[in-house]
């Protein structure tokens, strides 16, 4: 279960899933990223990583993988299940072109040890080999996607015909125009022109009953009229026949191609959604290398030990500013289950706690990871936040009337595989009641052995770990001497909110202090 409803938006997971989506070359790649979800299946997150893992690998290595962009085939294979249905010949060429996609990427593994892409070798091994599809198609079509004249003997004589008939209505409407010139039944400058299809001469409405021949068109103004000359009206006729007979012979052509084919749609179709599978993992790949990810050791169990994690939107964000983001190393194991992160305002609490819950999500959506390759990621059954501001003048809920809302759905589903995430906890109301609701929630949560991680400034939530085995305090370090936070976390002690030090800092009267 994650929790809330909006958990991706809050944590910044969906314009992760965003820049992965440029990173694909198809839409049905595209359309994979969209279905992306938070998994707490170990088999399959162990291939999920493998597979995201070993092509960045290649990618690093700077290996040729011909991955280009591709087209959506699936709507048309599916159209022309149907028997009598033929395919087009766009469609065609662009089956041509992802068939010699595949017949690369296939010839890239074959060349690859099971020992170096385990996990790529096995997805890519449901690839079909459609050499013979792809053969067909070239002698069928050409670069351009049209039908060659060689597709059959019918259709290279239909053509024949259509292009000795229209070197002769050339010839004839030419001398034709050349004669009306000479008359003056036209223009000097005057020349063949095409109405509906039609070669037609451009005549002076004087001059129209001058050529005999159908008028097919006449100027806006009435004083020009596009006239077909008798002599070839009966050949561009016979021509018309013939290109409706190109049209049968073509149509016959398809038809025929696409019965051929339609016994391998179940192959073309798993060909094609493997390919579409390698444009979401060649995206993934290619973004965590942007961000610096690798994979961390994974187990199945509850378990967070992470060196140098980074959150990956801020460590994008510092990177385009030519600054550098602080790691944190963040441990949540059975003996150190809850962590109480203290500190100053805008000293990094609640980034390091957005880092926890976009780096689980994240490792548990199938993503590499910015952290060391050492670092141990765990599993979470359920994942629960309480973060930002959620008051609703709809529902007339003050915001810590909502904070108790999620506390009460948190208390009802908590359990030892769950994950709980909760900003600024207590805070709302009058302190000594929030509080004394806060330590008696956590008090529940720890009973029920669940792992989690909360900032704070109350202090009555910093002593629980007296009386607690497993709650563990920490810090968000903050330079006294300077007053500059650091956005270090520090994991066994207590922090301070700095509140005298930082008012005095920024100039606060002094008499307000001494007073407080």
């Amino acid at each position: 279960m994650i929790y809330p409803f909006n958990f991706e938006i809050k944590i910044g997971f969906d314009r992760i899933k965003n820049m992965i989506k440029k990173e694909c070359t198809g839409i049905p790649g595209k359309r994979l990223v969209d279905q992306i979800k938070f998994s707490d299946d170990y088999e399959f997150l162990k291939e999920s990583l493998g597979n995201v893992n070993e092509f960045k690998n290649i990618l690093e290595q700077g290996l040729s993988f011909h991955l280009q962009e591709y087209w959506d085939l699936l709507p048309e294979l599916d159209r022309i299940k149907t028997p009598g249905s033929f395919i087009d010949q766009e469609s065609m060429l662009q089956m041509k072109i992802i068939l010699e996609m595949m017949i690369e990427i296939t010839g890239f593994f074959k060349k690859r040890s099971i020992e170096e892409y385990p996990f790529l070798l096995d997805l890519a091994s449901g690839i079909t080999d459609h050499r013979k599809i792809k053969s067909d198609i070239e002698l069928l079509i050409n670069e351009k996607g049209d039908l060659r004249d060689s597709a059959s003997p019918e259709l290279k004589k239909i053509r024949r015909d259509i292009r000795s008939k229209m070197r002769i209505i050339d010839r004839k409407i030419g001398q034709t125009l050349l004669d009306a010139k000479k008359q003056g039944w036209v223009k000097n400058d005057a020349s063949v022109t095409i109405r509906s299809g039609r070669s037609v001469l451009p005549v002076p409405a004087t001059h129209k009953r001058r050529i005999h021949g159908f008028i097919h068109d006449e100027s806006a103004t009435g004083q020009t009229f596009y006239i077909e000359p008798a002599e070839i009206f009966e050949i561009n006729n016979n021509i018309r026949e013939l290109e409706f007979a190109e049209r049968r012979e073509t149509i016959r052509i398809l038809t025929g191609f696409t019965d051929q084919i339609r016994p391998s749609l179940p192959e073309l179709n798993q060909s094609l959604s493997i390919l579409a599978h390698l444009d979401l993992i060649r995206a993934k790949a290619r973004f965590a290398i942007t961000i610096n990810a690798s994979k961390p050791v994974l187990h199945n169990k509850s378990l967070i030990n992470w060196k140098n994690a980074i959150h990956p939107l801020l460590y994008l964000l510092h990177k385009s500013q030519n600054r550098k983001v602080i790691s944190q190393d963040i441990v949540l194991n059975t003996e150190q289950r809850i962590l109480i992160i203290s500190g100053p305002n805008a000293g990094g609490k609640s980034i390091c706690l957005k880092t926890v819950g976009l780096l689980q999500y994240m490792i548990q959506s199938g993503l590499l990871v910015p952290v060391e390759e050492n670092s141990e990621m765990g599993l979470f059954r359920n994942i629960f936040l309480d973060i930002g501001d959620e008051q609703s003048i709809d529902n007339d809920l003050s915001t810590y009337s909502s904070h108790l809302l999620h506390l009460k759905h948190f208390l009802e589903n908590i359990d030892n595989r769950s994950l709980f995430l909760i900003d600024e906890f207590g805070s709302g109301t009058e302190p000594q009641l929030g509080g004394a609701i806060a330590e008696a929630v956590l008090e529940k949560f720890h009973k029920q052995g669940a792992f989690g991680v909360v900032t704070t400034h109350y202090a009555n939530l910093k002593l629980l770990n007296e009386r607690f085995p497993g709650i563990v305090n920490s810090a968000m370090l903050f330079d006294s001497k300077n007053m500059k936070p650091l956005y270090k976390l520090k994991i066994g002690m207590p922090g301070s909110s700095y509140a005298f030090e930082i008012a005095r800092q920024i100039g606060f009267p002094a008499e307000i202090l001494e007073s407080a």
